[in-house]
């Protein structure tokens, strides 16, 4: 999944694109094995097999070579790029800290599925990680929130005015914390939605995870949202005495590596593993 523009999209080996529509029919089988795709734009030398349900959806030496080029690893302490601290909200009781480039603007509160936002401050990289790690010993502000937790709640939130608040009331503890105004310059509270972005509005409860993809396994439904690296399908082909059938998220990072190709129209319905709702709301609450 790629986010450009405010815009949710497939992104193929060779860098095009496919933008993706709230409404659209979407389709697909998988065929067989999953690979690595390599890093950094170069392919996997070993043409290593992924396992199925791993997010990451690389072999361990690609990995550890996107990596050792990652912000987020700490590896790149001399970057002079600008950066940004931001307050990022998921749902309720759900909010975290942390820093993104500034010249990649809510990209990255786009690709964690962030519904709403303010920004905090902004300066040097290194500035900008003391103020995330102050926030986080300081106040218990998490820098990181699984995404079965984020999953969960999406489809029951509150309007944006209580987000905003939530957002709001955080701003206002980290401001308080005088310790990382004199590197970092604080911005003033402003905040963002992607309620609109996501097309959360109306979204029916959630039945059921994608758990992965396999050789020949099929995925149809109508697109009604995205959020993050999560696309919400409503397959209604199961949809029996006034039903409308199911919504599910499938994870698109369990689809990097998979070759995808058109499901003849006999076999255009789910029937990749699905795991139910109530056991996802578990493992949200007691995440591995």
């Amino acid at each position: 999944m790629r986010w450009g523009g405010g815009v949710p999209g497939l992104r193929w080996e060779g860098g095009r694109v496919s933008p993706l529509a709230y409404g659209q029919a979407l389709a697909f089988r998988a065929v067989g094995p999953r690979l690595c795709p390599g890093a950094r734009a170069n392919p996997c030398p070993l043409a290593a097999t992924v396992p199925a349900r791993a997010t990451g959806g690389q072999c361990p030496e690609c990995a550890r070579l996107d990596r050792a080029h990652s912000v987020a690893a700490d590896t790149i302490a001399d970057d002079p790029r600008p950066y940004r601290v931001y307050l990022a909200w998921f749902g309720p009781g759900m909010t975290k800290v942390g820093i993104t480039a500034e010249e990649r603007g809510d990209a990255r509160l786009l690709e964690q599925g962030a519904v709403a936002f303010s920004w905090l401050g902004r300066g040097p990289l290194m500035a900008a990680r003391r103020t995330e790690e102050l926030l986080r010993h300081a106040l218990k502000v998490p820098d990181r929130i699984p995404y079965a937790r984020k999953r969960a709640v999406r489809h029951d939130l509150p309007g944006p005015d209580a987000r905003r608040r939530e957002i709001e009331e955080l701003y206002g503890r980290a401001t308080a914390l005088a310790d990382w105004t004199e590197t970092l310059e604080p911005l003033e509270f402003r905040a963002y939605d992607h309620g609109e972005a996501f097309g959360l509005a109306g979204l029916p409860p959630l039945s059921g995870t994608v758990t992965e993809l396999v050789d020949g396994g099929v995925v149809a439904g109508r697109l009604l949202a995205a959020a993050g690296p999560d696309l919400h399908l409503l397959d209604d082909r199961d949809g029996r005495d006034g039903r409308d059938g199911r919504c599910l998220a499938l994870d698109t990072r369990l689809v990097r590596g998979w070759a995808l190709v058109s499901p003849t129209v006999e076999a255009a319905s789910f029937t990749v593993p699905v795991r139910s709702v109530d056991l996802d709301f578990q493992d949200s609450l007691f995440p591995s």
